[in-house]
């Protein structure tokens, strides 16, 4: 047997590293480390509930409108307030903004360039790879680049700078929309639906999401193989057998995403297991902080009622992340668990036949990426210039409440405790939380360490490429996971 430690990953937001033993030239077991403590949790005790909101969004620079969502349902739960329409309209729009920009940095910037490495220079689609996801050079890379910039003309416009934007608000969106306004946003939506039609897919949004089943896709693949870079990237996944390679837990989650004013939910929440789509229990949550370097009460404890404080010299600790478990159980959260709950007929063909693993996590996130294009444009649609977007809320002496979102990488969850008008405390479990957890104290790998067994890794090798396929189609973010 033998050890190698992996790490840390270019290319991630935040440290990660990955001890894993290898025999056999396979994975026999893996354990994910997230290395770097930040102390959110602490830093929030005490202060004025709205502090929250000045506060959580710093938690992370690529997701932290996602976080302001969390924090605001948390406190207007607290407050027992509903934004108008318009406010649920603008807080959609400037989700789906960063939203979509995540998945395009992704699969271009993240996911995309280990496939230019020297150690595929034999294969038929490494040329078209070069040329296209090189880091510095990529042709297609760098028009990705370019329009992601001008598509976050969005969250400028409504929130007036990204990252770390004021403009969500408990009740509602600060920043109301001129008709003018929504008139320019339309252009910046329109050119990213063309970037995705002409380059990613090129195929229209609504083509590649009506592929129904595992032959229709097989069958769209065949028409060129490298025509687009989604079929570029089907070619690598069939070549490589990216279908095999790091499957998750055969349980994923969603909070559900988009819910319109009248509580519709665009994608809707539940627990897929295989077979049929279960309620989210959240009292069902727990944190088991056993190989965390955190204080461990002795079990796992609801999030409403966690503690997140250091314990450096912990016995058998190797990580600042809790184990978030569902009932006991091991979730996988993210895209492709969105579009299972959400009754996706493709990824739900693709989950039956070979359930989580690379190629269908990073197929279902690109269809996710085209259905927030759609989403944008039905936000516009919806937006009343200068109507009401945003209702006062009063903050209670003492409250308890919660509030759930998806982001880019899956379910992000705020839990706070309001006493003497006061922050008494604030627990978050982000989606990395729940993918890169450690083991629990019943011994229960995470969902990456699981899935990591069995990737090949051949002698000699110290960075193996099949590790950094699997690691990179979770998308972690680790700086959300240690808060």
């Amino acid at each position: 047997m033998t050890r190698l430690l992996v790490g840390p990953f270019n290319r991630v937001e935040g440290d990660l590293e990955v001890q894993l033993e290898v025999s056999g030239g396979h994975v026999q077991s893996a354990r994910v480390s997230a290395p770097m403590y930040r102390g959110f949790e602490q830093i929030l005790q005490g202060k004025h509930p709205m502090d929250a909101m000045v506060v959580v969004p710093r938690i992370c620079g690529i997701c932290s409108v996602t976080q302001s969502v969390a924090a605001a349902r948390a406190l207007a739960a607290a407050c027992g307030v509903q934004a108008p329409p318009n406010g649920v309209w603008l807080t959609h729009l400037m989700l789906a903004c960063e939203n979509a920009a995540d998945h395009l940095t992704h699969f271009y910037l993240f996911f995309m360039p280990d496939f230019t490495r020297a150690v595929y220079a034999s294969r038929s689609w490494h040329a078209p790879a070069v040329q296209r996801f090189s880091t510095l050079s990529g042709e297609h890379s760098r028009e990705a680049l370019a329009v992601r910039q001008r598509w976050m003309h969005i969250m400028g416009t409504l929130g007036g700078k990204w990252p770390h934007t004021q403009a969500i608000v408990p009740g509602g969106s600060s920043k109301n929309i001129s008709a003018g306004e929504r008139f320019r946003l339309g252009a910046r939506v329109a050119e990213m639906r063309g970037f995705l039609e002409r380059v990613l897919f090129a195929a229209s949004l609504e083509e590649v999401l009506a592929l129904a089943t595992e032959a229709e896709l097989l069958a769209w693949w065949a028409q060129n193989p490298q025509h687009g870079d989604m079929r570029l990237f089907l070619s690598i996944a069939d070549d490589l057998g990216l279908q095999a390679l790091g499957r998750g837990p055969d349980l994923t989650m969603s909070y559900g995403a988009f819910a319109d004013p009248d509580g519709n939910h665009a994608m809707v929440p539940g627990v897929w297991n295989g077979s049929q789509l279960q309620p989210v229990d959240v009292a069902g949550i727990a944190e088991d902080a056993r190989h965390a370097w955190l204080t461990d009460d002795g079990e796992p404890l609801a999030p409403a009622h966690g503690v997140t404080r250091p314990d450096i010299d912990k016995p058998d600790a190797y990580t600042w992340n809790k184990a978030p478990r569902l009932n006991g159980q091991v979730i996988e959260t993210g895209a492709m668990a969105r579009e299972l709950a959400d009754g996706q007929p493709l990824i739900r063909a693709l989950w039956q036949s070979g359930r989580g693993n690379v190629m269908t996590r990073v197929l279902a996130r690109a269809m996710e990426l085209a259905r927030l294009v759609q989403l944008a444009e039905t936000c516009l649609r919806a937006l009343v210039p200068d109507a009401a977007c945003c209702v006062e809320a009063p903050l209670p002496e003492h409250a308890d409440a919660y509030g759930l979102c998806e982001a880019a990488r899956g379910s992000l969850g705020h839990w706070l405790s309001i006493r003497d008008g006061r922050l008494a405390n604030y627990q978050i479990i982000a989606p990395t939380s729940w993918n890169f957890s450690p083991r629990d104290r019943s011994g229960v790998p995470g969902a990456l360490e699981a899935a990591l067994v069995g990737a090949p890794v051949s002698d000699g090798d110290k960075t193996p490429v099949s590790v950094q396929h699997i690691v990179r189609s979770f998308d972690p973010c680790m700086v959300c996971t240690v808060h």
